[in-house]
């Protein structure tokens, strides 16, 4: 999805500045005064255990409203993000009316522009879905949805892109694919991502932070050189996946 509608923006990625992020449901406060820097063209991974408050972050973000959630973000370029975020959620929201080639262009029509359906149909194709284009979302498995919500999101072309779990209904086989070709259709674009999977972070990420405890605070952990998607045989790579599931487990046992 596109949050919020609006023409695509121009020019190079922004920073994302967030201040003062809180997520309190009565007396229970997830997090408190968090402060974070998305930094531009960059892709940023945030680990955590589940109901830990991640998307209600992502959401924050993207200007959606969300209950308890309170914080202010911008762009360091001082420009309005309106227009500029897209937004790949848990759930696929794919229409269940329309061919998977009307959903992956289905921004372009709300905003009334005339969709470039060989641009999708090219993105699909690389996505593994060129033959599944004509079906609509009943006749698609769980991990074909999920790589259509992901081929929307990747045509809205937006500077800052926000990612919950993209990969978690695929095969290894698949993941480990689409994680290689996302990386490298996003590369220059800000990114946060939201995974559970520790792997899945050092290969993508050239930032990872970890929210954890009660209130919540965030953590970042080292990342292994070298450019994303990193090749996760290399023995440095193993190393670092090491290290960073003895840190969440350290914390998990501490929060």
């Amino acid at each position: 999805m596109t949050v919020p509608d609006g023409p695509a923006a121009a020019g190079r990625s922004p920073s994302i500045v967030i201040s003062g992020a809180s997520l309190r449901f009565g007396a229970l406060c997830h997090f408190a005064g968090l402060d974070l820097t998305l930094e531009g063209g960059r892709t940023t991974c945030l680990l955590g255990p589940s109901g830990i408050g991640k998307t209600s972050l992502l959401k924050l973000v993207a200007g959606l409203p969300a209950a308890g959630l309170a914080g202010s973000v911008s762009a360091d370029d001082g420009a309005p993000l309106a227009g500029r975020i897209a937004m790949m959620a848990q759930r696929d929201h794919l229409l269940p009316w329309a061919r998977l080639i009307e959903n992956t262009v289905l921004g372009a029509r709300l905003r009334g522009e005339t969709p470039d359906l060989a641009r999708a149909r090219a993105l699909l194709t690389r996505l593994g879905l060129g033959e599944a284009t004509h079906l609509r979302p009943d006749a698609l498995s769980g991990g074909m949805r999920q790589r259509a919500a992901l081929a929307r999101t990747l045509y809205e072309d937006r500077p800052v892109i926000l990612m919950d779990e993209p990969f978690s209904a695929l095969d290894a086989v698949t993941r480990h694919r689409l994680q290689g070709e996302t990386a490298r259709t996003l590369s220059g674009r800000t990114v946060l991502l939201v995974t559970h999977d520790p792997a899945e972070a050092l290969r993508l990420g050239d930032r990872i932070l970890v929210l954890i405890g009660g209130p919540a605070t965030l953590h970042e952990v080292a990342v292994p050189d070298g450019p994303v998607p990193r090749d996760p045989t290399r023995p440095e790579f193993g190393a670092a996946l090491s290290r960073l599931f003895d840190r969440l487990a350290a914390d998990g046992a501490a929060a």
